[in-house]
C-alpha cells in the first residue's frame, strides 16, 4: 500500500474517537460549511459537500448538526467566515509535507502552524515549494476480508478505478477525482463494505524512512492533525512494512 495509506492505517488503529469526538465534529462541521459556501448546499450537485457530509455521518455527527453546518455555508444561518489555506514545508529527512486548513483567521493559523513545524525540527516553506510533487486522487480502502485481490481488482476496474494495491489487511483503490463518487458507489453496490474513502493528495515520488526518521515525521503529522484548524495532512513519506508495523504499536 502507499505511504499515505500506511499513515492512515496507523492513525486509525491508534485513534481514540470517543475522547476526540468533540474536536472531530468541529472539524467536520467546518468542512461542510466550507464546501457549502464554495459549491452550494445541494450535495447531489456539490461533490465536495457530499464527501464532507458522508464523513460527518461516518463520524456519527447528528443530522441536525450537519444541516446547520450546511446552512451556515449557504448563508441561511450566521456563522464564521472560513477559507481554505494550504501550508507546505519539509519534515526531517527532507520529507515533503502538505497541510490543508480551514480557518476563520489566516494570520493566527499561519503563526500557529509555523510553530508546529519548528517544534518538530521541520520548516514551513513558501507556496508551491512541495505542492508540485503531489496529485489529487480518490482513494478507497477496503479490508481484505471483503474480497480477495482478484475480485477487488475486477470490481474496481469495472467501476472506473485506475489501480488497486493490496496488502495483507487492506486493498487501496485509486481513481481520478472526477469519478471518485461513481467508483465508490459501484463498489458498494457490488456488496463490498468500504473502510474509508477520501479525496487526497498523493505524492508522485516518495522518501523511504527508517524507524527513527519515521517517528520524527509522525510526531509532526500528529501535531498538525491535532491543530483545530487542520483538515488534512499529506506527505511523500514511504514506510517499509516493518517500520509501519513498529509505529502501529505506539
Amino acid at each position: 500500500m502507499s505511504g499515505h495509506s500506511k499513515w492512515s492505517t496507523i492513525k486509525h488503529k491508534k485513534a481514540a474517537l470517543d475522547a476526540k469526538r468533540g474536536k472531530a465534529w468541529s472539524k467536520l462541521s467546518r468542512a461542510i460549511t466550507m464546501a457549502a459556501k464554495e459549491g452550494g448546499g445541494n450535495a447531489n450537485d456539490n461533490p465536495r459537500l457530499r464527501l464532507a457530509m458522508e464523513k460527518a455521518k461516518a463520524g456519527n455527527m447528528p443530522k441536525d448538526t450537519i444541516e446547520k453546518a450546511v446552512k451556515k455555508g449557504t448563508g441561511e444561518l450566521e456563522g464564521a467566515s472560513y477559507e481554505d489555506v494550504l501550508y507546505e514545508g519539509y519534515a526531517p529527512g527532507g520529507v515533503a509535507i502538505m497541510c490543508r486548513a480551514v480557518t476563520d483567521n489566516r494570520t493566527r493559523t499561519g503563526v500557529e502552524i509555523k510553530k508546529v513545524f519548528e517544534r518538530a525540527g521541520s520548516s514551513l516553506g513558501g507556496a508551491n515549494c512541495v505542492a508540485f510533487q503531489f496529485t489529487q486522487k480518490g482513494t478507497i480502502i477496503v479490508a481484505t476480508d471483503q474480497a480477495d485481490e482478484d475480485k477487488m481488482l475486477e470490481i474496481a476496474l469495472e467501476a472506473g478505478a485506475e489501480d488497486v494495491s493490496s496488502s495483507a489487511e487492506y486493498h487501496e483503490i485509486t481513481c481520478a477525482p472526477e469519478v471518485f463518487h461513481d467508483v465508490k458507489d459501484q463498489i458498494e453496490r457490488a456488496g463490498v463494505t468500504i473502510q474509508s474513502a477520501d479525496l487526497v493528495m498523493l505524492a508522485d515520488s516518495s522518501v523511504v524512512l527508517d524507524l527513527a526518521a519515521a517517528r520524527k515525521v509522525m510526531r509532526l503529522i500528529d501535531a498538525l492533525d491535532e491543530h483545530d484548524d487542520v483538515d488534512a495532512v499529506y506527505s511523500n513519506a514511504d514506510l517499509p512494512d516493518d517500520v509501519a508495523a513498529e509505529l502501529s504499536k505506539g
